[in-house]
């Protein structure tokens, strides 16, 4: 588990975080969304105790980083995709990791495998693409059994397939117990990948919570219809404080009210469709917090 509490870092006249207060719970993944220069960065690096913090504390499993015996063997750390030596093999950098940290050298070959590098374990890192680096770092940082990782925009790089790959990768990850935290700019993904959310604006804390409740809080489902009407749905919506948007070819995307609500209206109007599709609305709910921090903290404090 992370527990960050009061954490603050100030550079000068600059202030890169403030006072922020979140926990990260084994088992789950949680994301940690902001716009650039919210302080993701910073903070993560306070977590992992590459940064000192000007006031608060951030602990990993009840204990400050720094003083942890073997950290490699309790928190993986991701937080750019440069730690190989680019002249050596990724299996090279992997042997030399594991004796760094004493995990034994079986290893290796495993998490290789396990991030679909084996077939380039003997490729200098050098002549690899970002995403494939970025399965290593992901592999090296996993070379401890680590029970808690943090990382710093992993999908960077990654290809459609690679996206699924890691999406699907953390979740297992999860489900084994591991407490994962990631930052990531992958709206769309995070929706698909996260249990919940930590969203930071300006260095402080605007949401935090489960996805789901974070987004049915504010009114953010997204919801497309396929309509012979689309003209009076969006007159129906609109009407009602909604955002209906037409897409042409009969389609409607409706947002802001909530699904049951949306349902009610369709009915109450006796509007046609002919096809609905939901989806959690990750990038409005961020979109609505960041733009006015000081409302979505007396949101998050309403609904704790």
């Amino acid at each position: 588990m992370i527990e960050v509490s009061g954490l603050t870092k100030r550079y000068r006249n600059v202030l890169a975080v403030n006072n922020l207060t979140f926990r990260v719970m084994p088992g789950r993944v949680t994301g940690f969304l902001g716009s650039n220069g919210a302080g993701k960065t910073t903070t993560l690096k306070m977590i992992a105790g590459l940064v000192q913090p000007t006031s608060g504390t951030a602990t990993v499993n009840g204990a400050n980083y720094r003083d942890i015996t073997d950290p490699a063997k309790h928190i993986g750390v991701v937080l750019e995709s440069t730690v190989a030596h680019p002249a050596r093999s990724a299996k090279a950098n992997m042997l030399i990791g594991a004796a760094s940290i004493g995990a034994p050298y079986e290893r290796v070959s495993e998490l290789l495998q396990l991030v679909g590098l084996n077939e380039h374990a003997e490729k200098r890192v050098g002549a690899y693409s970002l995403g494939m680096r970025q399965r290593l770092s992901l592999a090296m940082a996993l070379l401890g059994d680590p029970s808690v990782l943090i990382l710093d925009e992993p999908g960077n790089g990654l290809d459609p397939q690679g996206i699924a790959w890691l999406r699907n990768f953390l979740k297992w990850l999860s489900t084994q117990g591991k407490t994962v935290l990631v930052s990531s700019h992958q709206l769309s993904e995070m929706s698909q990948m996260a249990d919940d959310v930590v969203i930071i604006a300006s260095g402080h804390e605007v949401a935090s919570g489960p996805l789901d409740q974070i987004i049915q809080g504010i009114g953010g489902v997204e919801i497309k219809f396929r309509t012979p009407e689309p003209e009076r749905m969006i007159q129906v919506i609109q009407a009602a404080g909604g955002r209906a948007h037409f897409k042409g070819a009969g389609l409607v995307d409706v947002s802001g009210l909530p699904l049951e609500q949306v349902g009610a209206l369709v009915a109450q109007s006796q509007i046609i469709i002919y096809e609905m599709t939901t989806s959690r609305g990750l990038e409005e709910a961020f979109l609505q917090l960041t733009a006015n921090p000081q409302s979505s903290t007396a949101w998050n404090a309403i609904s704790e």
